[in-house]
């Protein structure tokens, strides 16, 4: 059996159509058919139902493409780990983060990174957590840097460092100067531009909101956090962000609520039991040493 045979069959399920599937693979389609016949008789059962309009998967052949992708993707990391440079002078890596670090922390980190090894090709995404953890386990990824509120049994994260929400505002405002946390209940009372509802740190925040019987007075949503930044900069509308933010960017205040939001765990997620190249266990060294000073200094504690 080749792997031609495998990746024939894939294709075929993910079009649930010959031709489709012969021109995305560039072959002829009496060539596609023939390669799958000869996969079905050596593996002794049908795999595709082709009565219908539509080829689907027969009930073994949903069972045999289960595994048969789960065995391209470790052979897809096999090729890589026989190129893997281990003196690090060359390699690529694969990262993704949640959009709040993308504004804050990639590009320290990654600064910090690159000026050990120069010689790795680095691309960074911006995506969900929920997506992360899909590309994680699709090995479309190598590493994500999101929250310890892992969903997927496929993935496994490392503790970075605790991350605290609070009120953020610009020098102008009238809480700017309050000197002390913020009672909760005032976000009934002030104008707010927040997250739109598709993030998770909106979702936390709502749910902060609930916990305390707080109706925010929401003036503004955006699906933005640098618009966010500047709208708060140059206004008197408050708003709710890492206080990481706050601390990079001149004419912001961070204002600590009470009772104090709960801090989140950021964390750098894996393919639980994938093979890491070297690129990927340096980068883990680099945020691991990042982290720990935060850690150690308290950051995100209540």
């Amino acid at each position: 059996m080749l792997l031609r045979h495998i990746r024939y069959l894939i294709a075929v399920a993910d079009h649930q159509n010959f031709t489709r599937a012969a021109e995305a693979l560039h072959v002829s389609q009496p060539t596609l058919s023939h390669q799958i016949r000869q996969l079905e008789d050596r593996l002794g059962t049908p795999l595709l139902d082709r009565t219908g309009r539509a080829v689907r998967l027969t009930d073994a052949g949903v069972a045999y493409v289960e595994y048969a992708r789960r065995a391209l993707i470790d052979l897809d990391a096999g090729k890589r780990a026989i190129h893997d440079v281990q003196d690090l002078c060359r390699g690529s890596l694969r990262l993704a983060a949640t959009p709040t670090f993308i504004v804050y922390l990639i590009a320290p980190l990654v600064e910090r990174f690159y000026s050990k090894h120069p010689g790795i090709t680095l691309t960074v995404e911006e995506m969900t957590q929920d997506k992360i953890e899909a590309n994680l386990g699709g090995d479309l990824l190598d590493l994500g840097i999101a929250f310890d509120d892992i969903r997927s049994p496929e993935i496994e994260g490392m503790t970075l460092f605790s991350e605290q929400l609070s009120v953020v505002v610009g020098a102008d405002h009238p809480w700017a100067v309050c000197g002390q946390p913020l009672p909760a209940r005032a976000l009934a009372l002030e104008p707010l531009v927040l997250l739109s509802g598709d993030f998770a740190t909106r979702k936390f925040i709502d749910a902060y909101c609930r916990r305390h019987s707080i109706l925010p007075r929401v003036a503004i949503e955006a699906n933005s956090i640098s618009a966010i930044v500047e709208i708060v900069r140059r206004s008197h509308l408050a708003t709710i962000l890492p206080q990481a933010i706050a601390l990079q960017q001149q004419g912001l205040m961070a204002i600590n609520l009470s009772p104090p939001v709960e801090p989140r765990i950021a964390s750098l997620l894996t393919r639980r039991e994938a093979y890491q190249s070297a690129a990927s266990r340096a980068f883990r060294d680099v945020a691991r040493e990042f982290g720990q000073p935060k850690i150690e200094d308290g950051i995100g504690r209540r």
